[in-house]
């Protein structure tokens, strides 16, 4: 049965393996786009809220992480909420994306049995879906910072390039656990219990001023560290991220997309087997 890829990864580079596969997913860009819908109608189909939650959500976890890390851990700096919120938001989509992705296979495998679809479309629809999402939560944040009186800067002109970014970083991570997971399921158990750690080793709900220096080594070798806070400093900050924050978010981006596709083209006819 055809499948997206092939395991002839070997005879070819990454980046023309990349190059083609790219090809072959604009050329579904329209089952690309109905994937997406349909991804999202699904997902909130018993909801009598639907896509609303998306928005509602941050206003949630602002109540609750601000009684939490505001008043009981009393980190008391300048509009903590936007501070934590500017972080959440694109944390919560890389969590949600990658976590989508594990079942991402499975879940399309009646289509992938019967059409012959690149089978990475799936995992970037998937992807999208998230982003979606993603951006709809832009609106109560934008929302709360005018509650709270704290300014919408030009600096957020920035966004799209951290928000891309974070899609190719996501997206190289969602391949990842989409072409292990299919056979190896404990992993989606595994990578669950990561995700709560990796959120707490990520300065979302803290400031980085409050990690003891001899661990400062895990921030530094954290690719979400980098990727969250070029998304926060034009939100929270007012200004553009530095160079060294920008350089290693793309690097970071650039490997995961790569590993990711590597190892998603090398099982890709294992991964059709099992489909």
């Amino acid at each position: 049965m055809p499948s997206g890829g092939s395991s002839g990864t070997d005879s070819r580079t990454v980046p023309s393996s990349l190059l083609k596969s790219a090809r072959e997913i604009v050329r579904h860009r329209t089952l690309l786009g109905v994937l997406v819908e349909r991804d999202l109608k699904v997902r909130y189909k018993r909801s009598v809220l639907g896509l609303f939650w998306t928005m509602l959500n941050p206003l949630l976890m602002m109540i609750v992480f601000s009684v939490v890390f505001a008043e009981i851990f009393r980190f008391s700096f300048e509009h903590f909420t936007i501070y934590f919120l500017s972080a959440f938001v694109l944390w919560n989509f890389v969590a949600q994306t990658t976590s989508w992705s594990t079942a991402c296979l499975l879940g399309y495998a009646p289509l992938i049995r019967k059409i012959y679809v690149p089978a990475a479309v799936f995992v970037l629809a998937t992807v999208l879906s998230g982003l979606v999402n993603m951006l709809l939560s832009l609106v109560p944040l934008a929302a709360i910072m005018l509650v709270v009186g704290h300014p919408i800067r030009a600096s957020v002109m920035f966004l799209p390039v951290a928000i891309l970014l974070a899609v190719f970083f996501a997206f190289g991570l969602s391949l990842l656990l989409a072409g292990i997971c299919i056979e190896f399921n404990d992993v989606v158990q595994i990578y669950q219990a990561v995700l709560l750690g990796w959120m707490y080793l990520t300065p979302i709900v803290y400031p980085l001023d409050i990690v003891p220096n001899r661990f400062r080594w895990l921030i530094a070798i954290n690719p979400m560290y980098y990727l969250v806070e070029i998304f926060r400093v034009p939100i929270y900050g007012g200004v553009l991220p530095d160079a060294r924050l920008l350089w290693r978010a793309g690097l970071a981006a650039i490997v995961a997309l790569g590993t990711g596709w590597w190892v998603f083209e090398r099982r890709a006819d294992r991964n059709a087997y099992l489909v």
